[in-house]
């Protein structure tokens, strides 16, 4: 089970979560190309060790076990994997 980021990070962007992410699965980072072009961050699924160390980090909540996206929010799981072309 993968950790989603959903809706509520759509224009904030904020970079906390890359920095707590042990494994790095947490992209676009603030130095990489695309970072202004895209709205919100995602969360590799692959990649992901399921940790939870970038859920209290989030400082609008946007991020939830896969398992825990609230069903408004269930579409993100597909918008997270389709970033990194999964």
């Amino acid at each position: 089970m993968a950790y989603v980021i959903a809706e509520p990070c759509i224009g904030t962007k904020d970079v906390a979560c890359v920095d707590a992410c042990p494994v790095d699965c947490i992209h676009p980072k603030k130095d990489e190309p695309g970072f202004e072009k895209v709205t919100m961050l995602y969360i590799d699924p692959v990649e992901c060790i399921d940790c939870g160390a970038c859920v209290p980090v989030c400082p609008v909540s946007a991020i939830f076990a896969q398992d825990d996206l609230p069903a408004k929010w269930h579409e993100y799981t597909a918008i997270n994997a389709k970033h990194f072309g999964r």
